[in-house]
């Protein structure tokens, strides 16, 4: 199965309602799909959202990173040469990781068919299906209260609650988010980098003081301040998660070996893709460290990828993988069954991605 030709388009869905975070707001998820096609007939799938204010990765940055350098050094070469075609993709151009991570789903996707397998077996095949929370967006306490009790009723009971926006009306989000949902439902909060190390820790505090019983905190403070996240670590109530300070397995060891934080998330828009997500969870398992797989806001082609590891890897606890929940329609064909809170992963050799619906992806000359 040799590669013959990689193709680029973009791909536009709707979300239900705006996305928004301490750092962003996003009405619909805009896409890169990457098609790596092969002499047989078979072709691997990826996927990368234009994630600026996160990955430095922009819908331009994603298509020249593909089209100019992982392109060049994959065609004409055999899916069977997994290992090697994997470090090609990481070394021959440097960050970029969104791009990466499309073109790497992308060649396992193909692997899978070339040997009849799912890629979530090829892993390890722990468990069949997982269970996501659901993301409330910042807005007023009383918009934010509303959207956790549509989440209740649709069946979520786990909720990840975005703050940071207005430190001053952290607090009063989570109570009216914690009223709305009643006390059996999980409450995780992200703030997006959103404050500073003592700031967060006296927040966090007053929060759990409050009876907000919250499960975790993801990136309480700036991506590079490891000192700052560790300073949050041994004095907060909660539980903190690093998410933006991973972007490689070296970071994920580092932050592991000081015990900057007590999990570590996995996104493969971040770290690459799923060859270094496996390296991740790989050092999780030594650390004892248990791990969350998120996703940007990502379509099901990328998103599904992610799947397929959280399906392999038990060290892998935390689900956060909502994003085809969030979208209002799913023009992707196959690959794993988005249940509301339930996702089920397809059997199918590779990703099982069987295409995407006529009309919705746009080809690039």
């Amino acid at each position: 199965m040799k590669i013959t030709e990689i193709r680029l388009g973009t791909m536009s869905v709707p979300l239900r309602v705006p996305f928004k975070t301490a750092l962003r707001r996003v009405d619909s998820v805009e896409d890169v799909i990457v098609e790596i096609r092969t002499d047989t007939g078979a072709v691997g799938y990826g996927e990368a959202p234009p994630t600026g204010a996160v990955t430095g990765d922009t819908t331009g940055a994603v298509i020249g990173a593909v089209r100019d350098h992982i392109a060049k050094s994959l065609i004409g070469r055999d899916v069977d040469e997994l290992e090697d075609l994997l470090q090609t993709v990481q070394s021959c151009v440097v960050k970029n990781t969104s791009a990466k991570a499309a073109a790497d789903m992308a060649l396992w996707d193909l692997y899978g068919q070339l040997y009849g397998i799912p890629v979530y077996k090829l892993f390890g095949g722990a468990r069949k299906s997982i269970v996501t929370d659901l993301t409330i967006s910042v807005n007023s306490p009383e918009e934010m209260a509303e959207d956790a009790r549509e989440a209740v009723r649709r069946g979520y009971d786990c909720l990840k609650v975005k703050v940071g926006a207005d430190p001053s009306l952290d607090v009063e989000r989570l109570w009216a988010v914690r009223q709305a949902a009643g006390k059996d439902v999980c409450l995780r909060i992200d703030a997006n980098q959103a404050w500073k190390p003592k700031e967060a820790v006296q927040i966090l505090n007053r929060m759990q003081e409050r009876g907000l019983a919250i499960e975790l905190v993801e990136q309480p403070v700036a991506a590079h301040d490891l000192e700052g996240l560790k300073y949050v670590t041994d004095r907060s109530y909660v539980p903190v998660l690093a998410d933006e300070s991973v972007f490689s397995p070296e970071d994920a060891v580092k932050i592991m070996a000081m015990r900057a934080a007590d999990f570590v998330n996995i996104k493969l828009m971040k770290c690459g893709g799923l060859y270094n997500a496996l390296k991740i969870a790989a050092a999780a398992e030594i650390y004892g460290v248990e791990c969350m797989i998120g996703c940007m806001l990502e379509a099901k082609i990328s998103v599904n990828a992610a799947v397929e590891l959280a399906c392999a890897k038990k060290i892998i606890t935390k689900i956060d993988l909502d994003g085809p929940v969030l979208c209002r329609e799913d023009p992707v064909i196959g690959g794993a069954v988005f249940n509301e809170k339930q996702i089920t992963v397809s059997d199918e050799p590779g990703l099982g991605i069987k295409g995407i619906e006529p009309g919705r992806l746009s080809y690039l000359s």
